[in-house]
């Protein structure tokens, strides 16, 4: 019975050691996986035969411990070490590395499984991937590129092919204003010819029809079927990107509100008077006679000379005589904002020192673009004040709203003009001026490149400076990882004991950060598992002497039956 026992128990042994030369050799095998984690065999002693449990101690007798032989062991656990492996660095910007607990996310085709090893790469379709092909799971975003958190998505990364652009919403100007320039007390005035009505033989009026026009030659002002293009000056710069087709029903009044919207001059609300004249700005005819009253300030000075009215190569024969040059410290600056598409839209800004007092000094804006989907180029006009230190009073933001109709983008779009940095002050050998400091604004731009952060938010960087979250990667965390079922391919699966993933951000609720462009090592202990390797091989020795003496004392036995 004893030999019996001995030989089993051996057997035992060698068993034991054999799974612990496996367990060693799969460590060492994986010592250059990435993301591989080592396991270890523990031991425990199995029932034991127990002959006497012992005696108590008397009075005359000292008592007897129990008598007990071993039945060998048994494996009580193979247990990962879930330890942090060495961090290399990658050359791939998809590389990922978990400085700390969790798993990285996987979706392949044997359901969701759960790894360390972060050497990913974009398939085809632009799709984040681990070597075997699975998908790397996280939160996408929506068309706004906001995060969707409440459910897990393959994550996308499109270079090359998504294109955005971004609509300006805020812009902001610099430059310094001259408090102590001349006052912008008139503007220009530009008086026509007389023009007579050939259906009333009178002066004309605003309801005359411009095709019964002649001038003060008699020669016929306008002609049915002509488009009108007008081209005049203000401020020294030439404008004009509208037309006007002469039909048998368009009238005088038509054709001042067409030059009207082409200046873009600006009347009605706090809009002074001009200071010679006394009337508002704007077009009007009186007595046959057209008049054109502009805005105050040098850089609102009309200028229309002949040719600037024209039918294709024809100069219309209306002319104008100027009357008065506006006057008045001022300066202007032109700067391109977008829209929601990408398109560039030519916004222009100008200042005129409209009044000042002991403590403020008053300027008057006008924002104007010829890009506005209406015919009149003004989009906005009022007031900017500075304090008596040259610095902004009141509220420095100014709304511009810009139409877009007919070109498929947003409209209408609304920009905010912030006067913050502009100063009021300035000398006169510098003047006045503006310019552009930043807007948010960009033209379509395609997905040049990514990069990753410690929490797992994937920017992705366009060619035209845009950068926009793309997603970002996920971490799963487990109560007892050691529950996890090994899947193949440094994969995990959701064991019994494992616990329920919890799914968070990195570097929130107990798990690590990530390390973009790198990947992180085996844990394999090499020196560790050779000593291990080779006290398993003494111990398996061991056990087969021990078989060799039962062996022996079997042959023995045999020999006494002889």
């Amino acid at each position: 019975m004893g030999l019996t026992s001995a030989l089993n128990t051996s057997l035992n042994g060698l068993s034991l050691n054999e799974t612990t030369i496996d367990v060693l050799g799969n460590n060492i095998a994986n010592a250059g996986t990435n993301g591989f984690k080592a396991s270890s065999v523990r031991f425990a002693t199995q029932l034991s035969r127990t002959f006497s449990v012992g005696t108590r101690p008397t009075d005359g007798f000292g008592g007897t411990n129990p008598l007990q032989v071993g039945l060998g062991a048994s494996v009580a656990v193979i247990s990962r070490d879930f330890g942090q492996g060495s961090i290399s660095n990658s050359t791939s910007p998809s590389d990922l590395a978990i400085q700390g607990n969790g798993f990285f996310v996987l979706d392949g085709p044997n359901g969701r499984a759960y790894t360390r090893n972060g050497n990913f790469s974009l398939n085809s379709a632009s799709q984040l991937i681990n070597d075997q092909g699975a998908f790397v799971l996280g939160y996408t975003v929506d068309d706004n590129f906001q995060l969707v958190t409440t459910e897990l998505s393959p994550l996308s990364i499109p270079l090359g092919d998504l294109n955005i652009a971004q609509r300006t919403q805020d812009a902001r100007l610099g430059g310094a204003l001259y408090p102590s320039g001349d006052l912008a007390t008139q503007g220009s005035a530009l008086t026509s010819e007389v023009l007579t009505d050939t259906s009333t033989s009178a002066n004309a009026t605003g309801t005359s029809l411009l095709v019964d026009l002649e001038n003060e030659d008699g020669d016929a002002a306008f002609t049915l079927g002509q488009t009108l293009s007008f081209t005049p000056k203000k401020g020294g710069r030439t404008i004009g990107d509208i037309s006007l087709n002469v039909t048998a029903a368009t009238t005088v009044d038509d054709l001042m509100a067409f030059m009207d919207e082409t200046y873009g001059i600006v009347n009605g609300g706090t809009v002074p008077n001009d200071g010679v004249l006394g009337v508002q700005p704007g077009i009007s005819i009186s007595g046959g006679q057209i008049q054109i009253v502009g805005n105050s300030g040098l850089v609102n000075d009309l200028d229309l000379n002949a040719g600037d009215l024209r039918s294709g190569s024809a100069v219309i024969p209306l002319t104008f005589t100027k009357d008065q040059t506006a006057v008045g410290e001022g300066t202007s600056t032109e700067f391109v904002v977008y829209d929601s598409l990408g398109q560039p839209i030519r916004l222009r800004v100008s200042t005129t020192l409209e009044s000042r007092t002991t403590d403020n000094t008053n300027w008057r804006y006008y924002f104007e673009s010829a890009d506005d989907s209406r015919s009149d180029i003004a989009l906005a006009s009022g007031i900017v004040s500075f304090n008596n230190e040259g610095q902004i009073a009141g509220n420095p933001i100014v709304n511009v709203t810009i139409q877009r109709d007919g070109v498929g983008a947003i409209s209408p779009m609304q920009v905010n003009i912030d006067f913050s940095s502009v100063s009021g002050i300035s000398s006169a050998s510098s003047g006045s001026d503006l310019n552009l400091i930043d807007q948010d604004g960009a033209a379509p731009g395609t997905l040049q490149s990514f990069v990753i952060s410690e929490s797992g938010v994937i920017n992705g960087v366009f060619d035209n400076g845009i950068i926009r979250t793309l997603g970002q990667v996920t971490l799963a965390r487990f109560a007892n990882p050691n529950g996890l079922i090994e899947d193949g391919s440094t994969t995990y699966k959701e064991g019994v004991s494992s616990g329920t993933a919890a799914i968070v951000t990195p570097g929130t609720f107990g798990v690590g950060t990530v390390r973009p462009g790198a990947i992180e090592l085996s844990n394999t202990d090499i020196g560790k598992n050779l000593v291990d390797l080779i006290v398993a091989s003494t111990n398996y020795r061991g056990n087969a002497r021990v078989i060799s003496s039962v062996q022996d004392l079997v042959n023995e036995l045999l020999l006494l039956g002889r």
